[in-house]
């Protein structure tokens, strides 16, 4: 149909921005989200992308209804064969099936319509999740009837195919009882397709002749009230049928029949039914795609919450990283006692204050006269570093681990990565010690160079050269934790002195401003390289989002895929008048005379 090519391209390209999988986590109420991308996915597969692609193809009539309404006995009598297989065991359908004049059988047998079911033929119910394609030459050319499982079978599968199934109509064929007329299910399906300008009929079955008009006129009532006014109307009375599988009397169906004759025998009536079921369907994309591409965001900014939440987690890893350089606390212990065989005896470091003038004399005397162990010192600072380091991240993952518990989001990504690996990420990775001490080490070597760079310029070679690189190296790296918040009692004295023996020394050596500048650089240095550790510990949890949800440019694609639609509607050139949800179905011809629910004229 080359009329419809721009419609028809514009359908494919929606339905390919709906092959993302747009709602993977539990954010907001997925669940609906999920059933309405998969029922758009179904409409567009089933019906909307074959029916443009064919106009003029047969017209499909779907027979829904209720558990126990008498679909399969009703289509065998409108079609008269025993095409369908009734009974009284519940679910008596277990796959569709379709009946077609042996003129229409070609079409309906290849994938055109319902391509994701597969096709199988003859007698007998079929398999579950197949449709069963037969003929019946009694059926007028132009028309196939569906028996569709119940509306509100006990098997859930049956029910999704049964609303598949309908999603796939050019006509609803809907039957319900006089017992079950005013049930909530069938209505929840009427509305429906009053929401979708659904070409529609209903048929009262099973009706006793003492409540044929009071039934009918409140169910007439009921469709007027529910925005389906004009809806045809057919009712057949309760009979007596001689065996369980036999066909209902020829007058009980009679004009149900003569209406679908009716319509198949005109093409243009055909046409009609065609193109208001179709302008309905097209008109909800309006609506239903961009509440899609809404829902769509929500993952989006549901998936950036996870990741803020890992980035806090981490952030705060690297505040107290920062905090334990600065607070002193790395100058306690082992680190202490090394300084001190470091640089000498306690007496020496209590004599500072009054012989700061001889400040430099005395450690070059230290250094000269006895050896220093700096192996000791730097291997107590690597030691501290790196224990800073693995306390917070395992306080980072366990912070991170606890707030994507507390989000369903979180929880859903945790389970999908299962409990062994959720357990892990509770704690710092195995790899992170050695990742650590590695960063330590290039560190020391870091600050290392950088006194050897600075050590080689003329004005400070002499002076460095009094005590050596290693040494001003082990001072600049105690320069980098210089306060000394949160030691207490003695402990302040000892890292106070430490500190400004460290600072003195390399003043004596590089100048005060030269100090400055390299103990910032050696702090920046050894953040980043903390901070890069972070980072990795980081991805054992964002690594769990990666192409999960949409992407960034879903929402908007499928709003402008559904505008790109809707600029193309009018392809199908259908007059407003004949899409409206009261718009009478009357084919014209023998049935011109308007349709009592008694089903007389």
């Amino acid at each position: 149909m080359a009329g419809n090519d721009g419609l028809l391209a514009a359908l494919g390209n929606l339905r390919r921005q709906l092959d993302h999988d747009l709602f993977p986590l539990e954010i907001g109420d997925v669940a609906s989200h999920r059933r309405a991308l998969k029922e758009l996915r179904g409409q567009l597969d089933d019906y909307l992308l074959p029916r443009v692609a064919a106009m003029d193809a047969p017209l499909l009539a779907v027979v829904g209804g209720s558990t126990g309404a008498g679909k399969s006995t009703l289509v065998n009598s409108l079609a008269c064969a025993d095409v369908a297989e009734p009974g009284v065991l519940r679910p008596t359908t277990l796959a569709p099936t379709l009946v077609a004049n042996p003129a229409d059988e070609a079409w309906f047998s290849r994938q055109n319509v319902l391509p994701g079911l597969a096709r199988t033929t003859g007698r007998g119910r079929g398999e579950p999740g197949t449709l069963r394609v037969v003929t019946a030459d009694t059926l007028p050319a132009g028309l196939a009837l569906l028996d569709a499982p119940d509306i509100d079978s006990v098997v859930t599968a049956n029910r999704e195919i049964a609303a598949q199934l309908l999603a796939a109509a050019d006509l609803w064929l809907f039957v319900t009882t006089a017992a079950r007329y005013a049930d909530e299910v069938p209505w929840g399906f009427l509305r429906s397709a009053r929401e979708r300008s659904t070409a529609l009929a209903v048929v009262l079955d099973r009706v006793p002749p003492e409540a044929l008009e009071p039934v009918a006129a409140h169910l007439t009532r009921l469709l007027d009230e529910n925005g389906l006014p004009g809806t045809p109307l057919f009712s057949v009375p309760e009979v007596v049928l001689p065996e369980e599988n036999a066909r209902l009397p020829e007058p009980a169906v009679r004009d149900v029949r003569g209406w679908l004759a009716a319509i198949a025998a005109d093409a243009q009536a055909r046409a009609r039914v065609v193109r208001r079921t179709l302008a309905g369907a097209l008109d909800s994309i309006t609506t239903r795609v961009p509440a899609l591409a809404d829902a769509a965001e929500r993952q989006r900014a549901g998936l950036a919450d996870l990741r803020r939440t890992i980035d806090g987690a981490y952030g705060a890893a690297m505040a107290t990283f920062d905090d334990g350089i600065r607070d002193g606390s790395l100058l306690r212990g082992e680190v202490l006692a090394r300084w001190q065989d470091f640089i000498g005896t306690g007496d020496f470091m209590r004599s500072l204050e009054s012989r700061i003038g001889w400040l430099r004399e005395r450690v070059v005397s230290a250094f000269t006269g006895r050896p220093a162990p700096d192996t000791r010192l730097r291997v107590a600072l690597e030691t501290g570093v790196e224990a800073l380091i693995r306390s917070a991240a395992d306080a980072a993952a366990e912070r991170a681990l606890e707030a994507w518990s507390g989000m369903p989001a979180g929880r859903d990504v945790l389970e999908r990565a299962g409990v062994i690996s959720a357990g892990r990420l509770g704690r710092a990775s195995s790899a992170l010690p050695e990742r650590a001490s590695s960063a330590v080490r290039a560190w020391q070597a870091y600050v290392l160079d950088l006194v050897a760079k600075e050590g080689a310029e003329k004005r400070t070679t002499a002076r460095l050269a009094s005590f050596s690189v290693n040494a001003a190296g082990l001072l600049l790296m105690l320069m980098v934790f210089t306060s000394t918040g949160g030691l207490t009692g003695i402990e302040v004295g000892i890292a106070g002195g430490t500190s400004l023996l460290s600072q003195k020394l390399l003043e004596a050596v590089f100048g005060d401003q030269a100090v400055r500048t390299l103990t910032q650089a050696a702090r920046d240095d050894l953040r980043s390289r903390v901070s890069a550790l972070l980072d990795e510990e980081a991805v054992r949890f964002t690594s769990l989002l990666e192409g999960v949800g949409p992407p960034e440019e879903a929402s908007a694609a499928l709003r402008t895929a559904a505008q790109d639609v809707r600029v193309h509607r009018g392809e199908i050139d259908v007059p407003a008048a004949a899409v409206s949800s009261g718009d009478s179905l009357d084919p014209g011809g023998p049935v011109d005379a308007p349709t009592r629910v008694d089903g007389s004229r």
